[in-house]
């Protein structure tokens, strides 16, 4: 049951990360959960689902989707990130009287 460590570890992560960014900026809301996904989702979430599939067909080689998964969901972080370093702060719109 090593896949449930690598569930409960992400689980926990975005856990933390909604709790870092509750009530916070969008642009502080994309850094976070940008940061999160690379690091604390997308190894964990990936070897969890490896060994999950893996399990389920019954092969060892199977685990070998992890391979895939991770960069797929570390690419989105990074994305996220990156929108949220260059996003502009929001500026508010005044109304016309």
């Amino acid at each position: 049951m090593p896949f449930v460590v690598g569930y409960g570890i992400a689980i926990i992560g975005a856990l933390i990360a909604y709790q870092l960014s509750k009530g916070k900026t969008k642009k502080r809301q994309y850094i976070v959960w940008g940061i999160t996904l690379m690091l604390a989702i997308s190894p964990f979430l990936s070897f969890a689902l490896g060994l999950t599939y893996a399990a389920i067909t019954e092969n060892g080689w199977a685990a070998l989707i992890m391979w895939y998964i991770f960069p797929v969901i570390f690419v989105i972080g990074l994305i996220v990130l990156v929108i949220g370093i260059f996003k502009k702060k929001e500026q508010r719109k005044e109304a016309d009287l």
